[in-house]
């Protein structure tokens, strides 16, 4: 993984909050989750296959891991899975396809298209593994009938700027779907499935994870629309429609083609913070796990957890420095300006913000698939000197964050993260280190 570089990177703290999420980030890579999880061949009935199927931004390694694994014969195995551009590795005998995100495209749509008809015709001697993480959603954008690509794509950026919860937007991607909300494994029957999921939502509910193709889903037609209304964002009369009919209703946890399925959560946000916490406190810093599902406004969570950051500074609460707050889950940004965007950048410089320049505090927040937002950047460092910094270069970091150029801010003052693909996804990481000795300013 590349290593950061800029003023705060070569400071012991900036290099231990590095060294803790790499190691939060390989925790979770699947040449590591994945092999415990490969079927075995005497698994398949006879004459049976081995389909992999799958989409996210670590489905191609996770792919490529299952092929490393597999101890049946080579003519046994086949499948296709689909992965952001550029997180492709290589394979024999899965096809890799790559696609856009977080706003679909073309690509994307002809390798769901594909993956429906690679399921097609299959028997109970036949196995289909699923491998899912984050980023399917987008990946696998086949649109119900009546539905366009463009439809989609409208619909995706409204989602990604109005503020709902990854929650909420999935419930709505789940309904106007031809392949998501239990569709995929629905497809699958009589084959069996068995879906390995690497979990990047809060919560780790399956049916959230990429919008659960292989998965049962509770929810309604009836609770996507009231999301669509909440959020005031505009359907195409044909998606209103799919919805208002109930046409559009996914495919429920008590579906008979679902029973006997099986689900793996074989990676999540937890273990990453578990990993994390281990080297810190190995470095000599008590860790405290705030949470792997914190959700909310980026900025308002960013100025919450220096809010707790200066607690332990002036009480030594809820425990005493050297200690690192460590928290995962996934934020919104509700778009307000015309900025480079990031929710990890948009809460780590609401929470230098808030810190107001306190000695002793630095923060790593980013992204654990080297992507936040749309950059290609995985995240940013700050420190006491954040500010001054960025004041120095004519920089205003209130002004910044209104416009929600979180990633034009820290990379102006050389304190981006930069990893490239990192092939796995456990969503947002944060870290707080408190230094030994810190004390409150007057």
């Amino acid at each position: 993984m590349k290593a950061t570089s800029g003023p705060l990177a070569s400071t012991a703290a900036g290099q231990l909050l590095r060294r803790m999420f790499d190691a939060a980030v390989a925790s979770a890579q699947p040449s590591v989750c994945i092999p415990p999880h490969v079927p075995d061949p005497s698994e398949l009935g006879a004459g049976g296959r081995l389909v992999v199927v799958g989409a996210g931004k670590a489905s191609a390694a996770m792919a490529q891991a299952v092929e490393q694994h597999w101890r049946g014969r080579p003519e046994q195995l086949s499948g296709l899975v689909v992965t952001r551009y550029g997180h492709a590795v290589p394979c024999e005998r899965i096809a890799i396809v790559e696609a856009a995100h977080p706003v679909p495209d073309e690509a994307g749509l002809q390798a769901a298209q594909r993956m429906l008809q690679l399921v097609q015709g299959l028997t109970a001697g036949d196995l289909v593994l699923c491998l899912i993480s984050g980023g399917g959603s987008a990946l696998l954008p086949l649109p119900a009938p009546g539905l366009s690509l463009a439809d989609k794509q409208a619909l995706s950026r409204a989602l990604l700027t109005s503020g709902a919860s990854i929650h909420e937007m999935n419930c709505v991607r789940r309904h106007l779907s031809a392949i998501k909300g239990g569709r995929l494994a629905a497809a699958c029957h009589p084959a069996r499935v068995r879906s390995l999921l690497i979990s990047d939502v809060p919560g780790d509910a399956p049916a959230e994870i990429a919008s659960g193709p292989t998965v049962g889903d509770p929810t309604t037609c009836a609770d996507a629309l009231e999301i669509v209304q909440r959020y005031g964002i505009a359907l195409p009369d044909a998606a209103r429609e799919w919805l208002e009919s109930g046409q559009g209703e996914s495919i429920k946890p008590d579906d008979a083609r679902l029973q006997g399925n099986r689900v793996h959560l074989v990676a999540t946000p937890q273990q990453a913070l578990e990993a994390a916490a281990a080297l810190a406190r190995a470095g000599g810093y008590q860790p405290l796990i705030l949470g792997s599902a914190l959700e909310g406004e980026a900025r308002d969570v960013g100025r919450m957890l220096a809010g707790m950051a200066l607690q332990v500074v002036r009480h030594g609460q809820p425990v005493a420095a050297p200690c690192v707050l460590l928290s995962g889950g996934e934020t919104t940004v509700t778009v307000r300006g015309q900025g480079r965007g990031g929710r990890n950048v948009e809460a780590l410089l609401s929470c230098a913000i808030a810190l107001g320049g306190q000695q002793g505090v630095y923060a790593l927040m980013a992204d654990t698939d080297g992507v936040d937002g749309a950059e290609e950047r995985a995240g940013a460092l700050c420190g006491p000197d954040t500010l001054a910094r960025a004041w120095s270069q004519g920089l205003a970091p209130r002004a910044a964050l209104d416009a929600n150029n979180g990633h034009g801010f820290f990379g102006a003052i050389g304190d981006a993260v930069i990893t490239g693909p990192t092939l796995t996804n456990v969503n947002d990481f944060r870290a707080i280190l408190i230094a030994a000795g810190t004390l409150a300013q007057s």
